[in-house]
């Protein structure tokens, strides 16, 4: 494991912030932090990322104690935060090359750096260009290659696509997945369910400071039940006539009936052949499937994190 937390505790004065989190990430994989506001999201990567000190626990990045190693820790990690930490002013070439002569890398190097991460990142045309004329996607691209140019091997994202429109969360996500596919580690914190759920290899809910679930995607909304079938009548009395004979659970007010189902045709056939012969017909049929907005209001209560 590139990442190892134990017994995490954080409070601030009375309020317990984290309490007790436990933590895996697998080297070379992406690894979501979900939660409703205010759960401990980003304090976490605070402490990991060696900002803040843990009150307790045992903390490890790529080996390296969190608290009494952190100048090995910062040297094999990078951090992005909600909003780009690029300069406008200067050209996106200019910026890459400014980190690659703080990091050491020489002229030469620094250069040569700037012109692969502007390449992986699909910024060559715009590399001469000021950062102002940049798109928020764009921006987002290079704050991303800028953490990337002392190669890191773990890379912490809070909220990376806060603030972006579809077209630029969609371009960073690809830039995401291109980061793994190198070989390098993405922690990321999100308020964007989707994301999580395209992305994340392995995901962790927090609710309350403690780890509510845990799991991928598929097995985290596998506890909140498989597929259903609903089924929208015109009637209250159809309703009833539908229940009586198929079971599942009524919605009275939208007259709608939920049936658990395993997905097939032929279910749904076998569901309809039912009410047919008991001279039902409903006027709308629909399929559902989980989603980690169902798994959100289950663990915690609330929908989409902010």
């Amino acid at each position: 494991m590139i990442v190892e937390v134990t017994g995490l505790k954080k409070a601030y004065g009375s309020t317990a912030v984290l309490d007790g989190v436990d933590l895996e990430v697998v080297e070379g994989s992406i690894f979501a932090l979900l939660g409703p506001n205010g759960a401990g999201k980003t304090t976490a990567v605070r402490i990991l990322s060696t900002l803040t000190r843990p009150d307790a626990g045992r903390l490890r990045v790529a080996g390296f104690d969190v608290v009494r190693e952190p100048v090995e820790v910062r040297r094999v990690i990078s951090l992005t935060g909600q909003y780009a930490a690029v300069d406008a002013e200067q050209t996106g070439r200019e910026n890459l090359v400014l980190v690659g002569r703080l990091r050491r890398l020489g002229r030469a190097g620094a250069r040569a750096r700037a012109d692969e991460l502007l390449e992986r990142f699909d910024l060559v045309a715009a590399a001469d260009r000021r950062v102002r004329t940049y798109s928020g996607g764009m921006r987002r691209r290079l704050d991303l290659a800028m953490g990337l140019v002392a190669s890191p091997r773990v890379v912490f994202l809070d909220e990376p696509t806060t603030g972006l429109d579809p077209a630029g969360r969609a371009t960073t996500w690809e830039a995401i997945r291109e980061l793994t596919r190198t070989g390098t580690t993405i922690f990321l914190t999100t308020q964007y369910l989707e994301e999580a759920d395209r992305l994340a290899d392995r995901i962790v809910v927090l609710d309350r400071g403690r780890v509510a679930a845990q799991g991928t995607a598929d097995e985290l909304k596998a506890r909140v039940g498989g597929e259903r079938v609903d089924l929208s009548f015109a009637s209250a009395g159809e309703l009833r006539a539908a229940r009586a004979r198929l079971g599942g659970f009524a919605d009275p007010g939208h007259r709608v009936l939920s049936v658990p189902s395993d997905g097939s045709a032929a279910h749904l056939h076998a569901v309809l052949d039912d009410l047919r012969s008991a001279g039902v017909a409903p006027a709308r049929v629909s399929s559902h499937r989980p989603t980690l907005d169902d798994v959100f209001l289950s663990l915690t209560g609330e929908g989409v994190p902010a």
